[in-house]
């Protein structure tokens, strides 16, 4: 099949590990980007990049490239296109933007220039045109403009592939999928041990880890992608890729999901079942403080309050027992801490071997690697130990750090009083963040990089919104199926047009041009 340009977007921080999952897949020409890359590839690959892309948000296919500093030139430039390959004028459609640029000062505006000119494109050859549709429309565009660099590309993902379909319920603030599976695949755990999240909330975590662990596909629970209404889909490619099953395998360790609230504990259980991975993962009610040594090696993975959306009545003193838990109960195996404020990491006490910056939502927090041991650190050292590999002190030494946020403990102080906390118990309830800068890189500001203008704009579809949203219900389904409980993967039927029948698995969600992804969308 033939070869042709593709991009996958994703989060800031997991452009490495998507970069991996795309060299494993076979595509070619990879070349990373800011929260992206870009690389080639046939069908084929396009249908896979969607179905087994863990860290991936959306896969673009670009239409055109080209330069425009007016409206009038986007207009022309789109008008150009021979649009009668991708829409008839029954065909529905909708336009996404992402703009950062000097000259184009809104990106809705963009967009309708875009729209214009398929529309006009159509009248002028049939006299009549396709319709305009904001959800569930046939096909999806979506232009990114740089400065004056444009790419019209058709989305292949069409809903955020973040929504994998199993998430029932949520817990507040919960962990987005994409970035989970991010973590996950960071750590380098593959399922050779235990796993453990001592503060699951919805059990995210949990799951994606188990998906990993059995090498199973994200996309099982998704209802339907964008390009299967493309009209160039090859169902029965796809319906081979879909039932390809030779990447999953068994699992000998155990995953154990904890919380101390007790609704986190049910919802956690419910998507755990509505996933299939009953077997694999065990979720329970438990204090962290009440967390004892395991008998088998483990990794831990947590993502505990950071003091914005969640709190705690004591939230220093939380890292604290973190810290002390890790280091009398946890000796030996390594734990991974995503979180927000470098006072919070303090409070913990240990010294991390390695620090990635990530973005949670809109927060620029840290993942950090603690390798822990029994006694003081002088005296491992004196025996010949480290904390650090030299692969970790070669990645510690190409990363940014982010300066410390001096006054975080005052104003912590000062908003007590009017902060809804939560007993650390998962009592997910909003509240006002604090009113103070997180971590910040030298010489760039918070959200990383220049954002020209457009920082804002927040009517602009974006997947960094939807990752901290609750997952819609959407893919709940009458005939919910266990997924790996013994029963057979149900196959699915293309015996009609339209949408995907409810039948399946799961039962229910640079090129050298770098730049012109860094966008604000994700």
């Amino acid at each position: 099949m033939q070869e042709f340009e593709l991009i996958a977007k994703t989060f800031q921080g997991l452009e490495n590990v998507l970069a991996t999952e795309l060299i494993e897949l076979g595509a070619n020409n990879i070349k990373i980007g800011r929260r992206m890359v870009s690389f080639t590839g046939d069908k084929e690959l396009m249908y896979r990049a969607n179905f087994q892309l863990r860290t991936a948000i959306r896969v673009l296919k670009p239409i055109k490239h080209f330069q425009a500093k007016a409206a009038e030139e986007v207009y022309d430039a789109v008008k150009a296109i021979d649009w009668s390959q991708y829409l008839t004028n029954e065909t529905t459609f909708s336009v996404d933007s992402v703009v950062f640029s000097n000259e184009f000062r809104h990106s809705k505006f963009v967009a309708y220039k875009v729209k214009d000119a398929i529309v006009d494109q159509f009248r002028e050859k049939t006299g009549d045109r396709p319709n305009i549709r904001i959800v569930n429309p046939d096909i999806k565009l979506h232009i990114h403009v740089a400065e004056y660099d444009c790419t019209l590309s058709l989305d292949s993902s069409g809903e955020s592939l973040h929504r994998r379909g199993y998430r029932q319920e949520a817990v507040e603030a919960p962990l987005n999928e994409v970035l989970a599976a991010g973590i996950i695949l960071q750590t380098g755990w593959r399922g050779e041990c235990d796993l453990i999240d001592p503060m699951c909330g919805s059990g995210t975590f949990a799951i994606e880890a188990a998906l990993i662990a059995r090498g199973i596909s994200p996309g099982v629970f998704r209802q339907e992608y964008a390009f299967e209404k493309w009209p160039d889909f090859d169902r029965e490619l796809f319906d081979r890729i879909y039932e390809d099953d030779s990447n999953e395998h068994e699992f000998e360790h155990h995953i154990y999901a904890y919380d101390i609230n007790r609704h986190a504990v049910e919802i956690a259980s419910t998507n755990v079942k509505a996933a299939g991975l009953g077997k694999d993962i065990t979720v329970a009610q438990q204090d962290f403080k009440d967390f004892k040594k395991p008998e088998q090696k483990s990794i831990m993975v947590m993502n505990p309050p950071y003091g914005e959306r969640i709190s705690s009545p004591d939230l220093l003193g939380l890292y604290k027992m973190i810290g002390e838990r890790l280091k009398h109960q946890f000796h030996g195996n390594d734990a991974w801490v995503l979180s927000y404020r470098e006072e919070c990491f303090d409070q913990i006490g240990l010294r991390p071997s390695l620090r990635t910056p990530l973005f949670n939502g809109s927060l620029e927090c840290e993942l950090r690697k603690y390798q822990t041991f029994e006694g003081k650190f002088n005296e491992m050292r004196a025996q010949g130990g480290d904390i650090k590999t030299a692969v970790e002190r070669r990645m510690m030494s190409e990363k940014k750090r982010f300066k410390q946020n001096r006054s975080f403990k005052k104003g912590l102080d000062e908003a007590d009083d009017e902060m809804p906390v939560r007993n650390f118990g998962r009592d997910r309830r909003e509240r006002k963040p604090f009113d103070r800068k997180p971590f910040e890189r030298d010489g760039e500001r918070r959200g990383g990089g220049e954002r020209r203008g457009f920082r804002n704009d927040r009517n602009d579809r974006n997947d960094r919104n939807e990752g901290r949203r609750e997952d819609r219900k959407d893919f709940r389904r009458e005939n919910r199926r266990p997924r790996f409980d013994g029963a057979e993967k149900p196959r699915r039927s293309f015996d009609r047009k339209g949408p995907r029948p409810n039948n399946r698995k799961g039962n229910f969600n640079r090129f050298d041009n770098s730049n012109r992804f860094e966008d604000d969308e994700d």
